[in-house]
């Protein structure tokens, strides 16, 4: 719809839902025809994003597809590639609300906490049983109504993440998480669709060996989009939002282009992939019409300090540094330096790759998170 310069589009700031974002009128950078894709690419997905990149949308975006909304899509790139529309009951968990745990029975008690929801939906007690058995009996009883049950969690990894560096409790706690997370493995049959997003890929020692059946899309190219804004959607979707940001600045509007290019963009997320702008910094400096630090100040994660103090990391040489394709694959336990770290935190990205080394170039993506 055509707008006026003076009719600032509706900015989603803080806002992660899908639901919530198309019934109120929000700006969305339709992605529907990739969360499509996503949905049939396989049965089991991890893709690793950094934080404010968009995962916790794409996650309710998926959730509100695998529950037959169909109102929600109209008009969006999805509608010519879904024909049915089926409604499978839909478990979504939000694991960042489980962090900061200090024993491994207060993360328990945490994520008992989380399945209260779902539990008391289904009739599943959760008096005297670990997490893992409650997730099952929400399985089984959610799939007993007829259909198979799409299972969707977001930032999985986040309570292991504040205690990656105290062996000690980071075993406890892997526990937990490891005996909650089997029900994904053992409930397979009952499972149409489950999908996980994180930072990190913990190893094949613990959460992911449950899970040998997971498809890491995280560097796959048709995924690399994803999450993230494209130059061609801001360019297209916020031509009002650069002009305005251009009134204030005194420049021209292709001015204001290379100012938020270099400042935002540089994202790549695989070899020969178009960049991507950072979605919560672009998104606020629109809304403001102000160019500021936005992500870099919403917080750095204290565990991304803890491991480059632990592994004496010169962040001055960051600008171009090679590492093997294998790093990206490494677990987070067995690092050997912070750098895949610092990559899926998103203060690193993909600026080269060699084919035959297998090889790839790191740098720092943009001006903001250089500075």
């Amino acid at each position: 719809q055509a707008m006026t310069t003076l009719q600032q589009p509706r900015y989603p700031i803080g806002i992660q839902t899908f639901s919530e974002i198309i019934n109120g009128g929000y700006l969305y950078v339709d992605k529907t025809d990739l969360v499509w894709k996503l949905a049939h690419a396989a049965k089991y997905i991890f893709l690793s994003r950094p934080r404010r990149f968009g995962k916790s949308l794409l996650t309710t975006t998926l959730k509100s597809y695998f529950e037959g909304r169909r109102d929600l899509f109209e008009g969006l790139k999805i509608m010519p590639l879904e024909q049915e529309w089926k409604q499978y009951p839909v478990i979504h968990l939000d694991m960042s609300v489980c962090k900061g745990q200090e024993s491994a029975q207060m993360l328990q008690n945490a994520i008992r906490f989380q399945l209260l929801r779902y539990a008391s939906q289904y009739g599943v007690s959760t008096d005297n049983v670990t997490p893992g058995q409650i997730f099952n009996s929400i399985i089984m009883s959610a799939a007993s109504t007829g259909e198979k049950v799409v299972v969707i969690i977001d930032e999985y990894d986040a309570p292991l993440l504040e205690v990656m560096h105290e062996q000690e409790n980071l075993a406890a706690m892997r526990k937990v998480m490891q005996e909650f997370y089997q029900c994904l493995k053992a409930c397979e049959g009952m499972i149409k669709f489950c999908f996980m997003t994180g930072i990190t890929k913990f190893s094949q020692l613990s959460i992911f060996s449950t899970l040998n059946n997971i498809k890491n899309v995280s560097m796959m190219p048709e995924f690399a989009t994803i999450c993230g804004i494209t130059e061609q959607e801001m360019v297209t979707r916020m031509a009002d939002g650069i002009d305005a940001l251009a009134g204030y600045y005194g420049c021209t509007h292709d001015e204001m282009l290379a100012k938020l290019r270099l400042r935002y963009d540089g994202y790549h997320f695989t070899e020969d992939s178009d960049g991507v702008y950072n979605p919560y910094s672009l998104i606020n400096a629109m809304s403001d019409r102000r160019l500021q630090n936005y992500w870099f100040e919403s917080g750095t994660p204290t565990f991304l300090f803890n491991q480059m103090r632990r592994f004496g990391t010169d962040i001055t040489r960051m600008d171009d540094i090679t590492a093997s394709q294998s790093a990206f694959y490494l677990s987070t336990e067995t690092l050997t330096d912070a750098l895949p770290l610092l990559y899926q935190a998103g203060y690193l990205t993909i600026k080269g790759y060699d084919r035959e080394s297998e090889s790839y170039t790191l740098g720092i993506p943009n001006q903001e998170v250089r500075v």
